[in-house]
Formats: C-alpha cells, structure tokens, sequence
C-alpha cells in the first residue's frame, strides 16, 4: 500500500509482514507462471499454473484426497474435481485403496512432467542466485521456516 491513509482518513500502519507476503506471492505467481509456459512449450497439454500448484504439494508416492485438502485448506470436493481433471490430462492416476478412499499417484507422465518442472526450477536457481553468496538461498528459507514457525506458534496462544 503507497499510503498512510485511506480516502476516508483512517490511518494505515505500515508493515513489513505486508511487504513480505506481497513481494513472496508475486515471486510465487511470476515463477508459477513462467513454469508452466515452459512446461507448455515441452508439450505438456493444458497445464495451467492453478494445476502446477496443486501438484506440487503431492507426494511422489500415494496420495489421499481428505489430506490433500486438508494441506491445501479446501474442500475434499475441490479436491476431487481437480484430480478428475488431472487424470483426464494424464498427470494423475487413481486406484482402490483400502476402505472407501481412492489413492492417488502420479501417471508416468506425471512423472517425468514433475521432474522436468524440476530441471526447470534448477535453471531458475542459476538466475535467482547468480550474484549472491551461496550460502543465502539456504539463510532466506531458514528465516521463512523461522517465520512460519512463529506465526503458527502465535496462532494458537
């Protein structure tokens, strides 16, 4: 925010917590999205940066939809709609599992469209990093987790 006040008068703190979740969403945005146009060129079809976030946060082994909604704090309906799609693409799989709950895996696919996503993050790296100590990727995500960690611990005193 560029002001102090609002058009009304009332006063704005400034905040760096502000700051930092703005400048760490448009990085998040601007990355997401360079990657998966990248990826589309390489001829992964459909592959929007909504989807590359939802696969992202999956494990390479099986998967459960009440616990992919749960890390992503939407419903398990979202879920499922978005799994159906993904299945429909190619990057997922689902397979009987014990009880009611379907697993979900990666398709060979979705493999190999995860490790390329990867190569391409590490491209990314050479770029982001190129005129700092080496050591400061390491120090920035230690003081996020830090951070994190603060937040969560605040949340529930």
């Amino acid at each position: 925010m560029s002001t102090r006040f609002t058009q009304r008068g009332v006063p704005l703190v400034e905040s760096q917590s502000l700051q930092l979740i703005q400048s760490a969403q448009r990085l998040n945005d601007v990355i997401t999205k360079y990657l998966s146009q990248r990826l589309l060129e390489k001829g992964y079809a459909s592959l929007t940066p909504s989807l590359l976030s939802f696969l992202s946060v999956l494990e390479c082994g099986v998967n459960h939809g009440s616990e992919i909604a749960r890390n992503l704090d939407v419903t398990r309906q979202m879920v499922a709609k978005t799994v159906k799609q993904l299945c429909q693409l190619g990057y997922l799989e689902q397979i009987d599992g014990a009880g009611k709950q379907k697993e979900i895996h990666f398709t060979e696919t979705g493999e190999y469209l995860m490790s390329d996503a990867r190569k391409l993050l590490a491209e990314m790296d050479k770029i982001l990093f190129r005129d700092i100590d080496v050591r400061a990727p390491q120090v920035i995500i230690d003081e996020l987790n830090t951070m994190v960690c603060a937040v969560n611990d605040r949340r529930y005193t």
